[in-house]
């Protein structure tokens, strides 16, 4: 085999394999391409036969029980030859080509055969579709236009096969993508909601931030008149932070705060919204609070921080408190709350003062 004929070949046997089809189960659609061509041309055997590197393998048959054969005894190996040609065998006895073929000689006793090759519109033929006869005889000029006819008709439906094998390929494909796609999506929201978390979420004290306490007290300020309930505001400062932090070192003065955060959570009721404001103060958000429950809260707030153990010395909060008012906004509520955190301090510190 020459180098042209051989890349010819390797070419061939390329596009057959691209089908899918060698070694697939019996199709009822080619099946019944081997049938009508068993009628039409009034024979026996009928088969649509692939030429593979060293063997005729057939995808449908009438009248044959084998499943291939070597492609040494094809005559379809033949036919594949002259692709634009049916092939007519009238009597292979009478033919050198075949007069010795196995398939002759033999059992199946094949004396006539007509194959027409199921030719692709890239010019590679793949096999035949051929009708075979015990005895010799020739096909009608109609006959031999079926039988062209169901080639062709096979090759569209091997082209189909391969349409829907590679829209299926395809389809699996973006099923796969669009799955890897929703979980980079979760991923991604996972990541977002937990960057969301972390700036909103003082580091130190785990409590929410200034940035979480403007959002927080604005919405349940615009609650509180929409709803027309009560809000209080309560702001905790430790007093004499600088002088623990000057006298124990930051690293102590962050477990302090530690601690007082944690004091002042404890205290909180679970509707109740506590943030770090900055530095050493804090600020408690108490939600559908009158005067007499603001007070109770507060005071709670201040004996649990006195009461901390662990510390290198006692720590305090002073702590003021304000009730909003329908005709301010969340700004004065801080700026009233501050103003009796300030006095609460001018009374002596580690006490309460309430801005009505």
């Amino acid at each position: 085999m020459d180098r042209t004929t051989a890349t010819a070949e390797a070419l061939r046997l390329e596009e057959l394999r691209s089908f899918g089809v060698l070694d697939s189960a019996a199709e009822q659609a080619y099946d019944d391409v081997v049938k009508l061509a068993s009628f039409i041309c009034d024979t026996p055997i009928a088969l649509i036969s692939l030429i593979d590197e060293d063997r005729q393998w057939f995808k449908a048959r009438v009248g044959m029980n084998a499943m291939e054969t070597p492609r040494g005894i094809a005559f379809c190996a033949h036919a594949i030859t002259e692709p634009h040609a049916l092939m007519e065998v009238p009597d292979a006895l009478d033919d050198s080509r075949f007069a010795n073929n196995p398939l002759v000689t033999g059992e199946e006793g094949v004396r006539f055969y007509a194959g027409a090759p199921l030719l692709t519109p890239s010019g590679a033929a793949l096999g035949t579709v051929c009708v075979i006869d015990r005895v010799p005889r020739k096909l009608t000029e109609a006959q031999a236009e079926a039988l062209k006819a169901l080639s062709r008709q096979v090759v569209q439906l091997l082209a189909l096969r391969r349409a829907n094998a590679e829209l299926e390929l395809l389809s699996r494909a973006h099923t796969l993508r669009q799955r890897e796609l929703e979980e980079t999506q979760r991923q991604l929201k996972g990541i977002n909601e937990e960057l969301s978390e972390q700036t909103l979420t003082d580091a130190l004290t785990t409590l929410k931030n200034r940035r979480a306490f403007d959002r927080l007290l604005a919405n349940e300020y615009a609650r509180a008149l929409r709803t027309r309930s009560p809000l209080a505001l309560l702001m905790v400062d430790v007093d004499h932070f600088k002088a623990y932090n000057d006298q124990y070192g930051h690293l102590a003065g962050d477990q302090a705060l530690q601690a007082v955060a944690a004091a002042i959570k404890s205290q909180a009721r679970a509707y109740d919204h506590v943030a770090r404001y900055g530095g050493e103060e804090f600020a408690v958000i108490l939600p559908d609070t009158q005067v007499a429950d603001t007070r109770a809260v507060a005071e709670r707030v201040r004996l649990a921080v006195q009461n901390l153990q662990g510390l290198h010395r006692p720590v305090t909060v002073s702590v003021g408190a304000a009730m909003a008012e329908a005709k301010t906004d969340p700004v004065d509520l801080v700026s009233r709350a501050d103003q009796a955190l300030y006095q609460a301090k001018q009374n002596g510190r580690n006490r309460l003062h309430v801005t009505l």
